[in-house]
């Protein structure tokens, strides 16, 4: 049945409309104010979605490198520190975004790229080395790795690989794809890969975004055979791994971890995590450093239901590439330990990491002590570099890439032999 107002309440009505239009002398009140135009929407997965609105954090924004890889003569390699025995030099230079690293049977560096396309491949005769373009045209080459004779590269969405690559260099074929079951997410897309001692190619999944409550598909480290078949997820609960590695003993994989973004400047800390078994939760996005539940997503979670860190590795340090040392020309109390590449914050005042430390890890396999390898790579609060991979040489000695500056540098102990 349709209600017909009465003449006094649409009087009523009409009045209470004019105390909004009319102003005391009856004249028609001047229009509010246009609302100031909203800012345009952020892109799905921004890292700056979440950003508080202050003066301090609004002045944080990711660091971008140098469009084009930095000459051979002004690279910072004078300024960068390492304990005394050791020695540093530049390995090869003019490789736009250099990032992670793969050693080929013969010799050859690979490297990969995130932003460029490409995948590089170092060649060394007699002392001299020399840079060769192995790929372009590639989407967020990222990720590589080598087994017998074959180079596997990880993109955005796919695994590719170019078999006795090494035999190929001068005129490599295209990559044959082997497994392209990955989201095609821009946030934290760029995968990291390795081969573990079971001979499977293992393969981080980020989560596509700061703080995002992802579905099945995302937050994890699978692994595939090397054909492409078998996937299986190894890990949960992993916002983002740009490294891992096993332990030359237990074999067990450790991977580093990126913290969310946006909590504070402080906290939380970027972590080193252990696999024991199949099919551990590390917590994201519920629990962060193994003790700080998210405030959107950590509501009626507790944090012990989470596989906690071995060990932090400091706010926002933007831990990438890591390797155990096994190698014999690096000081005895070495062996074994870790070397981890932190790219450096970027959403801290005051940035952190943007070095290489070595981590000791104790008889239970938990971080022991963290103390510098490289340092350098941050001069008055402003990057100069920033180290993304680290790889162990036949010889004992260490590779360090640098995505600013495009190069990868060398680091040895006692005294200075030119790599071959």
């Amino acid at each position: 049945m349709t209600t017909i107002p009465s003449p006094r309440s649409l009087l009523l009505a009409g009045a209470f409309l004019g105390v909004f239009t009319f102003g005391a002398t009856g004249q028609q009140a001047s229009p509010p104010a246009a609302a100031p135009a909203a800012a345009p929407a952020l892109p799905p997965g921004s890292p700056l979605i979440g950003r508080p609105d202050n003066e301090a954090a609004q002045k944080l924004a990711p660091v971008a490198p140098p469009p084009l890889p930095t000459a051979a003569d002004k690279l910072p390699a004078a300024k960068l520190k390492v304990p005394a025995g050791f020695n540093i030099e530049v390995y090869a230079s003019g490789m736009a975004n250099a990032r992670s690293l793969a050693l080929g049977d013969k010799g050859t560096v690979f490297v990969g790229s995130r932003l460029v396309g490409k995948v590089y491949a170092i060649t060394s005769k007699d002392g001299k080395r020399e840079v060769k373009v192995l790929a372009s045209d590639l989407y967020r080459p990222n990720g590589v790795a080598f087994r017998n004779g074959t180079l596997y590269i990880a993109e955005l969405s796919k695994v590719s690989k170019i078999e006795h690559v090494e035999d190929v260099l001068d005129n490599p074929p295209k990559p044959t794809v082997i497994y392209d079951n990955l989201p095609k997410d821009e946030a934290h897309g760029w995968k990291f890969i390795a081969i573990g001692p079971d001979n499977k190619l293992y393969v981080e999944v980020g989560q596509p975004g700061n703080v995002v409550l992802h579905d099945k598909d995302h937050g994890q480290i699978r692994r595939i055979n090397l054909d492409g078949t078998g996937a299986e997820v190894v890990a949960y609960g992993v916002r983002h791994s740009v490294g891992f590695d096993w332990h030359p003993e237990t074999k067990q994989l450790y991977f580093t971890d990126n913290g969310r973004d946006w909590l504070s400047e402080d906290v939380p800390e970027d972590e080193l995590n252990r696999v024991t078994k199949v099919g551990e939760h590390f917590g994201a996005p519920y629990c962060w450093q193994g003790n700080i539940p998210d405030s959107e997503f950590g509501w009626g979670k507790s944090c012990s239901d989470y596989t906690a860190p071995v060990g932090l590795m400091g706010p926002h340090a933007g831990v990438l590439g890591m390797r155990f040392y096994t190698g014999s020309m690096f000081p005895k109390g070495l062996k074994n330990a870790i070397i981890v590449a932190r790219h450096g914050s970027w959403n801290r005042s005051k940035k952190f990491g943007g070095d290489v430390v070595v981590v000791h890890l104790d008889k239970d396999g938990k971080v022991k002590s963290t103390e510098p390898l490289i340092t350098g790579f941050l001069e008055n609060n402003s990057y100069i570099g920033r180290p993304v991979d680290v790889m162990q040489m036949k010889d004992g000695s260490m590779l360090v890439s640098d995505d600013y500056n495009g190069a990868v540098y060398r680091v040895s102990y006692g005294k200075k032999v030119a790599a071959q």
